[in-house]
């Protein structure tokens, strides 16, 4: 294909081979060894899946391995077994039992080592002050808490018994935690007293509070006191923390759950006014995130991981508290912010728990990138062998930067593509054995069918971009949207028949890797020429004035549409006059005249998740209705729509 089709990030990518010295410590090791282990892998799934699931520890065996198809399918169908049986009892009663499995340390400094037999003892008092508060299997159990072990306590216990958790995002306002606790029909609430963000106290508790007035469906609120602040308590309805667990029994069987039995519920944001409740099924769960936490991560006893992830997303679940914990990790926890109270926070706690593993959102790198080098030369990050990131694409300038300036050259670096709705990153490199490539999310990761194709379903050629779509069911895809079957059918299953729809456009290279562009709805065609916004994000972000930037398409009566870019600055840099108009022509330059922005706004903020990741569809919904209509229960911070208004009404771009 020739380079006009193919998006100029893609032509101009480099290979770059894994270590040596890695490679020897991977589980698969070469190119030739994943090819063969990835056609074995889809040739036969049944078996691949089944050899994964034998890793585990089941009450009792399935009857099938795979049954059904889209929407309608199953995992270990018959086959009984427990998530938190799997992630705590299997190692506290084994070799593991005093190995650390959560470094913990809260954003005031305040530091907790649990081991894994601490941790099964903890977990079993808690399962059973649910079982005193009226909690039964198939129950919904909202927990509104921030990075705390005894967040990990309660969620695990949850799965113990049998009860559907449901994490709220503790950065919520208690109008989203209220919409959540109604759909989710919620009968108990696990929150903390505060929680700590960049040195603020956030009032949890008094957030529940608000959002149970005219609630009729809660039974209980349990209350960890995170602060020690003074809160009101209801009487018949609020419940302290560590009161019930020193009446608790620390002995609480596992309760034996079919592997298709819901697990867990987490919502995410619709491009409606109504958040989804996205089902998970807690055996297909345990299989799935086990596995991409063992071979995308290479997670060994000797490691000591680090997720940065907010428990309030999925990403936490996936590879931190289900498949990190059923893989035995040492997994190091934080509360707060992590570039505060200084901008080396993060890197002092890598130096001081010796972190060889770090996983983390784009932005976060991004972030660290605009600190500089000079911030990062103050500590001692020779422990990194790998980096990991999921969430948004990781821009090929930020990729090199962490590999060069974090990983001393020497580090793998994993960029991964998942959804909420995958239970995981069905794209990533196998870091032990396929060569990277700055800005791709590498391969497919076994079991996984993935393709992209035309807006009929056709295969495209490679290097052309497409939709992405999955042809073939796995264990840790969502099996609904709570409440509402139709929308899951019609949102995933219809729009390309026999496939699950990502809703993502990608591209496939010659060599097998995936690039995936963003959004179908971030691919903006402009007098027929199809650009993707990621690609152009990544030129301005190159600019070396620009710390972040994201691009969204404007409808336009004679092309179709067109591209608006937002831009924030780096610190450092001068607003200059002209700089709009430079920063238009540098795309120009990168890519080409048909990709020149109809305007660039420099603005001061952007609508963005705790996580980071800046909400596009809020950035086109300002563009163009002035405001933002949709769902907005996503938001860090709800005055940066207030703000960003503003901004454009004062600052108009080019």
């Amino acid at each position: 294909m020739n380079g006009e089709t193919r998006p100029k990030l893609v032509q101009e990518s480099r290979k770059i081979p894994p270590p040596e010295g890695y490679v020897a410590k991977s589980y698969v090791r070469g190119r030739e060894a994943y090819e063969r282990m990835y056609r074995e892998s889809v040739e036969r799934p049944e078996a691949f899946w089944a050899g994964v699931a034998s890793e585990l520890e089941w009450m009792r065996p399935w009857e099938s391995v795979m049954e059904g198809d889209f929407p309608d399918f199953s995992f270990f169908r018959g086959g009984r077994l427990n998530v938190c049986a799997n992630c705590v009892d299997r190692h506290a009663l084994g070799p593991r039992r005093n190995k650390v499995a959560i470094f913990w340390e809260g954003e005031n400094g305040d530091r907790e080592v649990y081991t894994y037999l601490q941790l099964h003892r903890e977990v079993q008092k808690f399962a059973n002050v649910l079982k005193k508060l009226g909690i039964q299997k198939g129950d919904v159990v909202s927990v509104y808490m921030q990075n705390l072990p005894q967040t990990f306590i309660a969620l695990l216990a949850c799965l113990r018994i049998g009860a559907v958790y449901n994490t709220v995002f503790a950065g919520f306002s208690p109008e989203a935690l209220r919409e959540r606790i109604v759909d989710s029909k919620a009968k108990l609430v696990v929150c903390a007293d505060v929680s700590f963000r960049r040195g603020r106290t956030v009032p949890l508790k008094e957030n529940v509070d608000r959002a149970l007035e005219g609630v009729d469906t809660v039974r209980a609120v349990v209350v960890y006191r995170r602060g020690g602040v003074e809160i009101p308590m209801v009487e018949g309805r609020d419940y302290d923390w560590d009161h019930l667990m020193r009446e608790a029994s620390p002995d609480c069987p596992p309760e034996p759950m079919e592997a298709n039995e819901p697990g867990l519920l987490i919502y995410t944001s619709g491009t409606s006014g109504r958040p989804k409740g996205i089902v998970h099924a807690g055996g297909g769960f345990l299989v799935g995130t086990y596995a991409y936490t063992k071979y995308q991560l290479d997670l060994r006893d000797e490691d000591v991981y680090w997720n940065t992830a907010d428990i309030g997303w999925l990403t936490a679940h996936i590879f931190v508290l289900v498949g990190g914990l059923a893989c035995g990790a040492t997994t190091v926890l934080y509360e707060g912010a992590i570039d505060y109270p200084h901008p080396g926070r993060l890197y002092e706690m890598v130096e001081r728990y010796r972190v060889n593993k770090l996983f983390s959102a784009p932005t976060a790198y991004r972030m660290l990138l605009k600190y500089g080098e000079e911030v990062a030369r103050r500590y001692d990050l020779s422990s990194l062998e790998l980096f990991a990131s999921v969430g948004e694409p990781l821009n090929p300038e930020a990729w090199e930067w962490v590999h060069r300036v974090l990983g001393g050259g020497r580090a793998v670096i994993n960029n991964t593509w998942g959804q909420t709705e995958t239970g995981g990153t069905p794209l990533a490199s196998a870091p032990g054995a396929v060569e990277m490539k700055p800005g791709s999310c590498g391969v497919p990761f076994y079991g996984h069918h993935l393709d992209v194709v035309d807006a009929e379903g056709r295969p495209v050629p490679d290097n052309t971009p497409g939709f992405l779509v999955i042809r073939r069911p796995f264990p840790s895809l969502a099996r609904d949207i709570f409440g509402d079957r139709n929308r899951y059918v019609e949102t995933y299953f219809r729009p390309v028949p026999g496939t699950y729809f990502t809703g993502d456009s990608a591209v496939r290279d010659e060599d097998g890797h995936f690039w995936v562009l963003g959004r179908v709805d971030d691919v903006i065609n402009v007098s027929g020429h199809r650009i993707s916004t990621m690609e152009m994000e990544s030129a301005l972000i190159a600019h070396p004035k620009v710390a972040e930037a994201a691009v969204v398409g404007q409808p336009d009566p004679v092309k179709g549409s067109v591209p608006v870019a937002f831009v924030i600055l780096e610190s450092s840099a001068e607003r200059t006059p002209g700089l709009e108009t430079e920063l238009a022509e540098w795309v120009v330059k990168e890519i080409g005249s048909f990709a020149r922005p109809a305007a660039v706004h420099i603005v001061e903020t952007m609508p963005r998740t705790r996580s980071g990741k800046i909400i596009r569809r809020m950035l086109r919904e300002v563009l163009q209705e002035g405001t933002v209509r949709g769902d907005t229960t996503g938001l860090e911070d709800f005055d940066a729509i207030d703000r960003l208004v503003e901004s454009l009404r004062n600052k108009p771009g080019i």
